[in-house]
């Protein structure tokens, strides 16, 4: 069966692909990017099937206004993919504070208005899936990626709390959590001037390995587009999409050092309410 979709950011990585697959399956693709003469050769070969529409999703009228052409023009959409996405590569002090607000605003914001703007058709429609494409950073994290962690660590916890007030109507989300996947996003990673108090640490360690090589990127990008869109099909829809080894490892390994961290912290939890506060119940 023919499905719609809508999806930020398909210049290129996961967004293009998703596209590409979906359109060679029949489907059709409200795709938003920055540059729409990016997707000029899908335009050629599948016609009315592909939607384009210029967007940044920093302007959040924008963003209103392409939802609701797209959702005018298609009508029913039956899954909308929050895809556009920055990096910083740099530890907290080296990034600049115009790299830092961009994080925030593309990551962060922008998916907040995007899942507003498509909201009240979702609601209208009475059914539709959501999928917020995060990362393995959004759960685990890694020296030199703290602005990056924070703009992905935000939109999950956002993101898990729209999932619970929007399932009454019939709506899907899922958190997509790749690992290093080969979709060029690693090149058009922004840096700044290395300060040598952090190259002597951690943060420097880590640009280093990088420099070697020893991080590979070894996630396929076209199997993560599968997987992606394949999990649109499972319901209920899966809170969760972990896609790649080292994101399935990463992530594990460092909910499980989190739980380690808290478990013993019990009792002092406990005894910090009011004494007339009804006991908890053992967990």
């Amino acid at each position: 069966m023919s499905t719609t979709w809508l999806i930020t950011g398909t210049s290129s990585g996961l967004g293009r692909e998703m596209t590409r697959q979906l359109l060679a399956e029949g489907h059709r693709v409200a795709a938003t990017l920055r540059r729409p003469e990016a997707l000029d050769d899908l335009r050629a070969e599948y016609g009315d099937r592909l939607w384009v529409a210029a967007l940044d999703v920093t302007d959040t009228l924008a963003v209103r206004d392409v939802v609701d052409r797209a959702f005018a023009d298609l009508g029913t959409i039956d899954v909308v993919v929050n895809n556009a996405g920055y990096g910083v590569f740099a530890s907290v002090e080296e990034a600049s504070d115009d790299q830092i607000e961009r994080v925030l605003r593309t990551n962060v914001i922008g998916s907040m208005q995007v899942v507003r703007a498509a909201l009240p058709h979702l609601r209208a429609q009475a059914s539709g899936r959501i999928l917020q494409v995060s990362s393995a950073g959004g759960q685990a994290t890694y020296p030199n990626f703290g602005y990056y962690h924070a703009s992905k660590w935000a939109i999950e916890g956002f993101s898990q709390t729209v999932a619970a007030e929007i399932a009454p109507f019939g709506i899907g989300l899922t958190i997509v959590e790749p690992g290093a996947t080969q979709t060029g996003f690693s090149t058009g990673l922004q840096t700044a001037p290395v300060m040598p108090e952090y190259d002597a640490g951690p943060a420097g360690d880590t640009r280093r390995a990088i420099e070697r090589g020893d991080f590979a990127i070894a996630g396929d990008a076209v199997k993560v587009a599968r997987e992606i869109i394949r999990s649109t099909s499972v319901t209920p829809a899966p809170l969760r999409l972990v896609l790649g080894r080292d994101s399935y490892d990463d992530v594990l390994r460092q909910l499980r050092a989190r739980v380690e961290q808290i478990e013993p912290q019990r009792e002092v939890a406990y005894s910090t309410m009011l004494d007339s506060a009804a006991p908890c119940a053992a967990q």
